[in-house]
């Protein structure tokens, strides 16, 4: 009988203090002071390719130091700092089997200037047949460690033009894509691209919290801290400043951060990281998930527009992507005894799970989740001049970050391992 006394009065205990450290760490009067200064004008609606976005980079690095993080890498900076390029198209000439090509018909995805192939430059030759998903086939050879010559059948002939969106921005990269419209597979070929070449720096804000027995593998905390900037004017207002979209998301991180790095009982190396240009294609995450071994990566908690309630009301939200891993069971039984409940993803026709963060490392395995409260289907701010501070709910974002906080325990403990995605069911 004592024993059992003791056993629950332990128990309580446990869960008091808990209960106490996070509710002073995560505090709806913090989530605002960080939300507040992330969304506000200042900021200038931290569009990637302005130099806005600094003033966003430079305070969340201020934020990650006074915390106490370390830098990726010990490396110098928080800032991961790459390149991405825009081509702007000269021109275009083509020769298959001896026959002129139309120019209209040749699309070069490079961020070299000048590019000269033929049969013998190695390119590896694919084809685009009948029937297939244009822009989901021809997604597969874009951005990656090879050349490629994707022959498109000319069934695609409406659409073909639309694959130069892949040009908008590159990384910086020796491989080349070139997509030749025909209705042959040509046993000769001659293609001669020239552009001009403008070059952007980008930064992703990355802090890390070693872990202890089980530093080698890690668990991520992410969101993109950057939107679409200043645009016409309206009622006045021309700054879209973010706040939802994703201020809510990047709070999120840095007041996790402060969390585990108080708690100090991370078994696992916790890596906590600010993305860059996911209005323009996700490609600071891009970049961030080619700097590790996905395999290592055990986790990774993806957070975006948390800002206000979902569907459910307070004290809920979604996963993306539930069905894929069994991450979001262990997060359920985490939380079990609280008033907060995990949902899967009830807008599944958006196809959230490829449209955020987590989508690179989910296409490597990793289990990789969006949580999010918005109610995509009625959210009257998304991508808006309206989408400001006032129109969020600060107690409840504190409580969405409290059950993240606390759900991702024993992931971050490593006494829990989510599955891993099953990479051949992806598109």
């Amino acid at each position: 009988m004592k024993k059992t006394l003791v056993t629950g009065l332990l128990i309580t205990v446990t869960f008091f203090s808990f209960a106490q450290d996070i509710n002073s760490i995560i505090t709806a009067k913090e989530v605002e002071r960080v939300e507040k200064t992330l969304s506000s004008n200042e900021m200038e609606g931290r569009n990637a390719f302005s130099p806005a976005i600094n003033k966003a980079a430079d305070f969340i690095a201020a934020e990650f130091k006074a915390i106490g993080l370390q830098t990726l890498g010990n490396s110098n900076s928080y800032r991961q700092e790459f390149t991405m390029v825009t081509p702007k198209f000269i021109s275009t000439t083509a020769v298959l089997d001896g026959a002129p090509a139309d120019n209209k018909s040749v699309i070069v995805v490079s961020s070299q200037a000048v590019v000269k192939i033929n049969e013998q430059s190695g390119f590896e030759k694919v084809l685009i047949k009948p029937g297939a998903n244009l822009f989901q086939e021809a997604y597969k050879y874009v951005g990656k460690e090879k050349n490629y010559l994707v022959l498109v059948d000319t069934s695609f002939s409406k659409n073909f033009i639309r694959l130069s969106g892949f040009k908008r921005n590159l990384f910086l990269t020796p491989f080349s894509t070139v997509f030749i419209l025909t209705a042959t597979d040509p046993a000769k070929f001659q293609v001669d691209a020239t552009h001009e070449i403008a070059e952007a720096k980008l930064a992703n804000v990355v802090g890390v919290l070693p872990g202890k027995s089980k530093a080698a593998e890690l668990v991520v905390f992410s969101g993109h801290y950057d939107h679409l900037g200043i645009g016409k004017p309206q009622n006045g207002d021309s700054i879209f400043n973010g706040a939802n979209d994703d201020a809510a998301g990047t709070t999120a991180v840095i007041m996790l951060a402060k969390y585990f790095k108080a708690m100090g009982n991370n078994e696992r190396t916790l890596v906590f990281a600010a993305f860059t240009a996911e209005e323009e294609g996700g490609f600071g995450s891009q970049y961030f998930s080619k700097q590790f071994d996905p395999a290592k990566v055990m986790a990774m908690f993806n957070i975006e527009m948390i800002g206000t309630e979902s569907k459910w009301g307070k004290n809920s939200a979604y996963i993306t992507g539930y069905e894929k891993t069994d991450m979001g069971q262990i997060l359920e039984k985490n939380l079990q005894g609280t008033p907060f409940k995990f949902y899967p993803d009830p807008y599944t026709a958006e196809e959230l799970f490829y449209r955020s963060d987590n989508a690179t490392l989910a296409r490597q395995g990793v289990p990789a989740h969006t949580i999010s409260t918005s109610k995509m289907d009625s959210e009257p701010n998304y991508h808006k001049l309206s989408d400001e501070i006032q129109t969020l709910d600060m107690e409840n974002m504190a409580m969405v970050i409290k059950a993240i906080a606390k759900s991702s325990g024993t992931i971050v403990s490593g006494k829990d391992s989510p599955t891993r995605v099953n990479t051949a069911e992806l598109r």
